[in-house]
């Protein structure tokens, strides 16, 4: 297990946390502003992602430089993993692919397999939690007359989507050990 999932675990736990507290406030009728908890969970979770990804390949390069740390080469690869990881956002299947091909060599979507998700399963889900995070975080409810919108994140969601990054994890973590 790397680094990175143990802290994956910490930090998934906000997301797990969220969705308590929804399910505490959650009654009939339903407080006004509890669907904002669904909301944040939905992004805390994908963050947990994006940063367990992000200190995954931190941890494999040191690893791989570790012969070269502190050289010109050693410097030079860092500075360009963190510029790089500087702008690794929203880290959907192919950018999580094409980071990790480019600094490891290593295809990770291709070890995405679980109960129930092969690889192209697995990406195309990935690639749909991350368009609804970007909905959750820069779109709020919509205002309207009358019957109010649906939420954009159900409870049910979030409860898949944590579900989902937790077995994703899992799943990239093992095949990073195996093959990096």
């Amino acid at each position: 297990m790397s680094k990175a999932f143990q802290g994956f675990e910490y930090a998934i736990k906000d997301a797990d946390e969220l969705l308590g507290h929804f399910d505490a406030v959650n009654r009939k009728p339903p407080l006004d502003g509890a669907e904002v908890l669904k909301r944040a969970g939905l992004v805390m979770a994908l963050t947990a992602w994006e940063t367990y990804v992000e200190d995954l390949l931190l941890e494999i390069m040191q690893r791989k430089l570790g012969a070269v740390t502190g050289s010109y080469v050693g410097d030079f690869v860092m500075k360009k993993l963190h510029q790089d990881l500087k702008q690794f956002h929203n880290p959907s299947s192919d950018k999580t692919k094409r980071i990790f091909v480019e600094y490891v060599g290593l295809d990770v979507t291709l070890g995405w397999t679980w109960a129930n998700y092969d690889p192209e399963k697995a990406r195309s889900a990935l690639n749909s939690w991350i368009a609804k995070r970007g909905d959750a975080v820069h779109r709020s409810r919509p205002v309207g007359n009358g019957v109010p919108a649906p939420h954009l994140v159900k409870r049910e969601d979030l409860e898949k989507a944590i579900r989902f990054i937790k077995d994703l994890v899992k799943a990239t973590d093992a095949y990073v050990e195996k093959h990096a």
